[in-house]
């Protein structure tokens, strides 16, 4: 007995030609059942690329392609050669320095602690943050003699900052790293102060919203006593080139830096996204697990059904394995049309929402329809799933059926 005439027979069962009891119509329950969970699951799963792929492109203003930053210590001196690496390498489309610490930060509202990032001109050529700009203008320059920072929407609202108001100013202060210890007649001189003026404000994401401040790099560097030292190197890639890229730089620069994608930069949120998606998976794998019960039942029945058929194959020299064969087969055939048809019908659905946006999103949100990002990775998951519930299924019954004797010999 061949692998062919076994699908032939095992399909044969499919279309439920000769059966004169329940066995199609349970089959025909479990298919659907499989359907829905596959179709369900392929959704679920295209609806979770849709919220990363959207999320991910909130963050592109504060987590760039690539970035090096010191494996020792907080700041470094990047050297003309090391920015020659850089600029020799024909995949970095711009990099940016950056000088990155928190400060306590004064307007006319409550001081607050906040993280300010120094950033110059070449920043806003590598970090998308022009879109998320509300108020005034998308880039820190200076204003009558004075600097301006691009201030997040929650630090503008608790320190009571405008960009309409010309009076509105934002003050920094950062440790003096000459302070002494003790003895200052006035606590005030412990502090390096700046005075900048908002120019702009940007909403990204609340928990950035609520933290970051951008001013202009040579104001931080001289606010912190820094020197020439950065804090990290952004940079902006061509599209697809972020590995090569990233293995590249981790070999000309050495151990002495780090050099991460977008994300390791954000490791957390992309492992909290990852689990989610999983976790989701294992509980509609559990639902479908319980809807392939149906499934054994109905491949049960169609082995008591077949004894006349299986004693006819045993006769004609067809082995234990030959028979579980069969039935395996059966059951995958059953599993796998239940999934290719949940597959083909959840994916028109993405597709559909993709184009269309069918569904909406209430209560004001930036973009006015449900995410969906349907990904054939995911297909192949549903597709493998749907084979191995197939196999789950019809294992015990193809078991039974190669264990009974029908008086021929093996």
């Amino acid at each position: 007995m061949n692998l062919s005439l076994s699908l032939r027979i095992a399909g044969r069962y499919l279309r439920g030609k000769g059966s004169a009891n329940a066995v199609p119509i349970l089959s025909r329950i479990s298919m659907v059942a499989i359907a829905v969970g596959c179709g369900a699951l392929l959704i679920l799963f295209s609806v979770f690329n849709g919220f990363n792929a959207v999320i991910d492109g909130f963050y592109t203003a504060f987590y760039t392609d690539l970035r090096i930053r010191p494996a020792v210590g907080k700041t470094f001196e990047f050297s003309p050669q090391q920015w020659q690496i850089l600029q020799r390498n024909k995949n970095i489309l711009n990099a940016a320095p950056v000088l990155e610490d928190r400060m306590l930060a004064a307007g006319e509202g409550d001081a607050s602690v906040v993280t300010v990032r120094g950033v110059d001109s070449r920043y806003f050529q590598v970090a998308n943050l022009k879109q998320f700009t509300r108020y005034g203008a998308d880039t820190v320059t200076s204003l009558h003699g004075v600097p301006t920072a691009l201030v997040g929407m929650g630090v503008a609202v608790r320190l009571g900052l405008s960009v309409e108001n010309v009076f509105s100013q934002l003050h920094l202060y950062a440790p003096r790293a000459d302070a002494p210890v003790g003895g200052l007649a006035n606590p005030a001189d412990a502090f390096q102060s700046e005075t900048l003026q908002p120019g702009g404000i940007f909403s990204v994401e609340s928990e950035i919203d609520e933290q970051y401040v951008l001013a202009p790099l040579a104001s931080v560097q001289q606010l912190l006593g820094a020197g020439d030292a950065v804090s990290q190197i952004d940079m902006r890639l061509k599209p697809g080139t972020e590995i090569q890229t990233a293995q590249a730089l981790r070999s000309a620069l050495g151990k002495d830096f780090i050099v991460e994608d977008r994300r390791q930069q954000n490791a957390t949120f992309y492992s909290i996204m990852a689990a989610e998606k999983w976790t989701m998976y294992l509980i509609l794998l559990l639902v479908l697990l319980i809807a392939s019960f149906n499934l054994v039942g109905a491949l049960s029945m169609l082995v008591l059904e077949k004894e006349k058929d299986t004693a006819i194959l045993q006769a004609m020299g067809a082995g234990m394995a030959t028979v579980r064969g069969i039935f395996l087969l059966e059951s995958i055939l059953w599993s796998l049309a239940g999934g290719i048809a949940g597959i083909v019908a959840g994916a028109l659905l993405c597709l559909g929402q993709q184009h269309f946006g069918w569904i909406k999103l209430e209560g004001g949100f930036l973009i006015e329809a449900y995410p969906v990002a349907l990904q054939m990775r995911d297909v192949g998951v549903v597709f493998l799933t749907a084979i191995g519930l197939g196999l789950a299924a019809g294992l015990l019954p193809a078991l039974r059926a190669g264990r009974q004797h029908y008086g021929v010999l093996r």
